[in-house]
């Protein structure tokens, strides 16, 4: 073995810039947080092949004196901390004193400042020996950093295309330009402006970095001081579950104006989108999270993408419930909501909300004391009747949020008219979220209400079904299913969950048994218990083709509004789209 011995300053200068400077994307953020730290309003970023050549980034901050220009290409020299006290609240995005030494250690950098006050500028290169001299700049401080990897061919090497490091950057830049939107920033490549942003709010900085789409179909989530909770906050924009993504590629978690990567915060937002997404798809959220930096370490890892929270079980619930009741809040107080630039939305003041379940025959007559027709009649005694017996909508102030019932369109949709236009229901997935919340609330307060059929449904079955069936029933039962064997291969079902008394009681029980086989009932009542009462919502939920009278249609629209994440079905498609008047005017080509 060699002796031991020390290693060269520049060598271990290299070092460490291994666990900093991954990739010209790692030099750019570390060079965003320092003139972010320095007070910024206005970035400018300037980039040449993908940031291997160059990396320019100028700011208006506070600027650094002279006499501490050498300083700042010094290894562990700050200006953020001062003890340890410090380190364990800190305030700032940069602090370690080691990004621009690391930086210089395997590129060309050159450093030039002026400080608030200074009659001109300095410029300082970083090579051995150099000394400041005087330079031109108005204000704040320009960064440059060339020939990436010059010294270190070997690195330089696992560098990938220009346009994939370029990619980078520009990822790098909207991270950071997300949690500060006060200030503007701007980005060039080979010379070419490739993004702008200009000072704006945090949901004008999320539109213009992650669309209007994003915009429109999100929800604010602001829960300002959390009780029990020491300080905390977590605001931001969370899209609904239709916006969807096949990657995980819109997601920003921010823990005080830090982008970070977070498994803790990552498993608590999926878990808050559990009940209204599909397995294989990925929600789309910016989430800020704002804490005591006394009780979150950021000095975890080099690049400070990574936090440990000291109350993680804590933080994590506060998380989780903060975004699952946004996303779960009723259709009814989010569009009685008044939306900017158009008048108030009305709100409905009609008679009690009417259960739905109940499917009545569709020739049945329109009486008082049924409670499926009890809103439809309260909108009745109001509106004019067409010859064919479909309303006409009243005056707008009279509409409930999603308006009443037109027409069924294809036996699939609802055709609604409410204040701002035209509603389109899908009619099963509306009613499968309903029937699955219901289903989740009555097996919460174990009240689960049972239906005895008038002739039990008796079909064919597999000997361990049969077994399985014997062996469970108190758990079915419990599930409000009773269930008798008939013979060795033959199941008779006697009774069904009353809200389910619609569906096909042998395929409703067919597929109970089939999860029941492949899961087991240990399973089925704990961790997977929501994905079994979403199979029997789904079964129980009115079908396609299925003809609806009035008031079947306006009673579902009814229970939509009372329902919460009634905007997607159980498996993450939406249930219904609002059309508006100027939507209609445009396509009709009205008033041009």
């Amino acid at each position: 073995m060699p002796k031991i011995h020390l290693l060269p300053d520049l060598l271990i200068s290299q070092i460490a810039a291994g666990e900093v400077v991954e990739r010209p994307a790692s030099v750019l953020k570390e060079l965003l947080e320092n003139a972010l730290d320095a007070g910024s309003s206005t970035i400018q970023i300037q980039i040449e092949e993908g940031g291997v050549k160059l990396i320019r980034v100028s700011d208006d901050g506070c600027g650094i004196a002279q006499d501490e220009l050498a300083l700042a290409l010094t290894r562990h020299a700050t200006s953020k901390i001062a003890s340890l006290d410090d380190l364990e609240r800190v305030a700032t995005l940069g602090f370690r004193g080691e990004a621009l030494a690391s930086v210089a250690a395997v590129a060309r950098v050159t450093l030039t400042s002026r400080a608030r006050g200074a009659a001109h500028a300095w410029r300082l290169s970083a090579d051995p020996g150099a000394a400041p001299e005087p330079a031109a700049l108005a204000a704040g401080t320009v960064v440059e950093m060339r020939d990436l990897y010059y010294n270190t061919p070997a690195r330089r090497k696992f560098l990938k295309s220009e346009g994939t490091e370029f990619t980078h950057c520009s990822e790098a830049v909207k991270r950071i330009a997300l949690a500060h939107p006060a200030v503007a920033f701007t980005l060039s490549h080979n010379g070419r402006v490739s993004l702008h942003l200009a000072k704006s709010d945090a949901r004008g900085r999320a539109g213009a970095i992650l669309g209007d789409d994003f915009l429109a179909q999100s929800r604010s989530v602001d829960t300002g001081i959390g009780p029990g909770v020491t300080g905390i906050r977590v605001f931001g924009q969370c899209a609904l579950p239709a916006h969807s993504r096949a990657r995980s590629d819109a997601q920003y978690c921010y823990v005080n104006g830090r982008f970070v990567r977070d498994k803790l915060l990552s498993h608590a937002l999926r878990e808050a989108y559990q009940d209204m997404l599909h397995g294989s798809r990925f929600p789309a959220y910016c989430v800020f999270l704002e804490i005591d930096p006394s009780t979150v370490d950021v000095n975890v890892h080099p690049a400070k993408t990574e936090v440990r929270f000291r109350d993680s079980r804590a933080v994590h619930q506060y998380v989780f419930h903060a975004v699952q009741r946004t996303l779960s809040t009723s259709l009814t107080s989010e569009l009685d909501a008044p939306i900017a630039g158009t008048p108030e939305r009305p709100t409905f003041a009609g008679t009690a909300r009417p259960v739905f379940g109940n499917w009545a025959p569709r020739q049945q007559s329109l009486r008082a004391n049924e409670p499926a027709t009890a809103a439809y009649l309260a909108f009745a005694q109001t509106a004019q009747l067409t010859p064919a017996g479909l309303p006409v909508a009243p005056a707008h102030d009279a509409a409930p949020p999603l308006g009443y019932a037109l027409a069924q369109l294809h036996g699939i949709y609802i055709l609604a008219q409410n204040a701002q236009g035209l509603i389109i229901v899908d009619m099963h997935a509306a009613h499968e979220r309903i029937l699955y919340e219901k289903l989740k609330n009555a097996l919460d307060d174990r009240q689960v209400a049972t239906q005895t059929l008038l002739i039990p449904a008796i079909f064919k079955a597999e000997a361990l079904d049969v077994a399985a069936a014997e062996e469970h029933a108190p758990a079915l039962r419990e599930l409000g299913f009773d269930l008798a064997p008939m013979g060795p291969a033959q199941l008779a079902v006697r009774a069904v969950p009353a809200l389910l008394q619609a569906a096909d009681p042998a395929a409703l029980v067919s597929a109970l048994l089939g999860e029941l086989r492949e899961h087991g009932i240990t399973q089925l009542l704990s961790a997977r218990r929501n994905e079994l009462l979403a199979t029997m919502a789904c079964h129980g939920a009115v079908r396609a083709r299925r003809l609806l009278s009035p008031p079947e249609m306006n009673a579902l629209l009814r229970q939509m509004e009372e329902t919460e994440r009634a905007d997607q079905c159980n498996h993450g498609r939406p249930t219904w789209t609002q059309i508006s008047i100027a939507e209609l005017d445009r396509l009709f080509l009205r008033g041009r």
